[in-house]
């Protein structure tokens, strides 16, 4: 489990102490009577989005690639853990969509099926990937190659967050990347990973409690004491 592209600092995305003034919060919060003019005119892009990709029209991909690109391979480097399986993954995804654009049936907004699409071409990709080193190390004896890592992290406290991350479960660890990290909110994550907006929140919750306890150092003796 590679963790490039993961933003930090991390004591304040894995605190459980209510988010402070001025960071993210639901929309509910915001407004409770319905959706903001931004989530609507979101909406309402996401729709003709569909409906342009549906009937083929290439420009409409080119748009899809321009607004979402960047953000699909930064999640998809840090499900994979490195940028050329990331690019890989999200090339594939859009020939899947273009492939399969058809089935779409706007159960889930458009861009959420997509995001679903990727993150199972990395689930994939993932498993594709283990197949062939344990195929790799039954037919020889050289030493495992180490991914690359991100540049400018300490290498103790990057190698402590990847200890850290390898020992949450798979969903514990894709619902903290994808809310933390990406900045989905639990309603797109539900739709990306299929489960519940309760299940996803109870997930990071989890996620957030197990990573805390791992990263924080132990309290001495003397300060339990005091």
């Amino acid at each position: 489990m590679g963790t490039m592209g993961l933003a930090l600092p991390w004591k304040a995305r894995i605190s459980s102490t209510p988010r402070e003034r001025g960071t993210r919060v639901e929309p509910s919060e915001h407004f409770a009577g319905g959706h903001s003019p931004a989530v609507v005119d979101s909406l309402s892009e996401d729709a003709a989005l569909a409906a342009a990709c549906r009937s083929g029209d290439l420009r409409a991909y080119e748009r899809l690639y321009a607004m979402h690109g960047a953000r699909m391979k930064n999640l998809a480097r840090n499900v994979l853990g490195n940028p050329i399986d990331a690019e890989d993954a999200v090339q594939e995804t859009f020939l899947k969509v273009h492939r399969s654009i058809a089935s779409f049936r706007g159960q889930s907004s458009f861009v959420t099926w997509i995001y679903r699409i990727l993150i199972n071409t990395c689930y994939d990709a993932r498993r594709s990937r283990l197949r062939k080193k344990e195929v790799a190390n039954e037919d020889s004896e050289e030493p495992p190659r180490h991914e690359p890592r991100a540049p400018g992290a300490h290498p103790a406290l990057r190698m402590a967050l990847e200890r850290a991350l390898a020992k949450l479960t798979q969903h514990q660890r894709d619902v903290f990347l994808l809310y933390e990290v990406e900045g989905f909110r639990h309603a797109e994550i539900a739709g990306m990973l299929e489960l519940t907006e309760t299940a996803s929140k109870n997930t990071l919750f989890q996620a957030k409690k197990n990573l805390r306890l791992m990263l924080e150092p132990p309290r001495s003796s003397a300060a339990e004491a005091r």
